[in-house]
């Protein structure tokens, strides 16, 4: 990532689709030291490496872009050529010009909330399958447990507890934007509840809108009414015994203590 990104936005420069950032390390760190065996160890190239990148860089170039310097009272070494400090003046403008650019957009960004927001969820990175994007509607604080409830776009709401002194850690509000977090395995289909009613806080009725089925088990969509969601795993026995198919409706049945919940800082 260049010095000069936004957190949502990264953009790598690279000239002729080949010259990156490294390379243009190993001809600054030349032109500060005028030695190939220092400037390839601070740019992490092995000295081979050096030459070898060095001479696939002039073959686009068509010119020198290094040379050895003779030995003498000052001893050798190797030092850019001209086509090669104005190469490296060239990507130096260039950055400037790239990060600027970064900067323009990263402007006009925070002028769309909508794909600001999505970029963001986008941006988490987590093994959990289930991110319910939401609104707290309303914390329920206890001596030890905290509940906070989180309204879905569409229309459902998700349940999470936790300690509250996570709660209070992460200063959980009303009206706060939140992820609700949940892992695939802590999901429960239920298509007959036989007339019995569940202790679990969070019980999500939709229909199955995908069946993918793996060595041992398989991953089971529920689309919610409004379009969200639900991934489950279930072992292929009970998607066999259940006889899980699209277009059958369940309900995903999770506690509340399976739901991890994420607000921005």
């Amino acid at each position: 990532m260049n010095g000069g990104d936004h957190p949502l936005l990264q953009g790598e420069l690279r000239l002729a689709g080949r010259l990156d950032g490294r390379f243009f390390d190993l001809l600054a760190a030349l032109a500060l030291t005028g030695s190939l065996h220092k400037a390839a160890r601070a740019a992490g190239y092995s000295y081979k490496g050096a030459w070898l990148v060095l001479d696939a860089a002039q073959a686009l170039t068509r010119t020198p872009l290094a040379d050895k310097a003779a030995g003498g009272t000052g001893g050798g070494g190797t030092r850019l050529t001209a086509e090669g400090q104005a190469l490296l003046a060239a990507w130096r403008a260039l950055q400037a010009r790239h990060t600027a650019f970064l900067h323009e957009q990263a402007a006009w960004l925070a002028t769309q909330p909508a794909l600001d927001a999505l970029l963001k969820r986008m941006s988490m990175k987590t093994t959990a399958r289930n991110q319910f994007l939401g609104r707290i509607a309303d914390v329920t604080p206890g001596p030890t447990t905290t509940t906070v409830r989180v309204a879905l776009d569409g229309g459902q709401a998700v349940t999470a507890a936790m300690t509250t002194e996570a709660a209070a850690e992460l200063d959980v509000q009303p009206g706060q934007q939140a992820l609700a977090l949940v892992k695939s395995s802590e999901v429960v289909l239920v298509t007959d509840f036989g007339g019995y009613r569940l202790s679990a806080r969070n019980q999500l009725a939709g229909t199955v809108s995908r069946v993918e089925r793996g060595a041992v088990s398989s991953l089971i969509g529920l689309t919610l009414p409004g379009g969200t969601v639900v991934t489950a795993s279930v072992t292929n026995d009970a998607v066999d015994g259940l006889a899980l198919a699209a277009g059958q409706p369940a309900t995903a049945v999770f506690k509340a203590y399976a739901v991890m919940l994420a607000v921005r800082t």
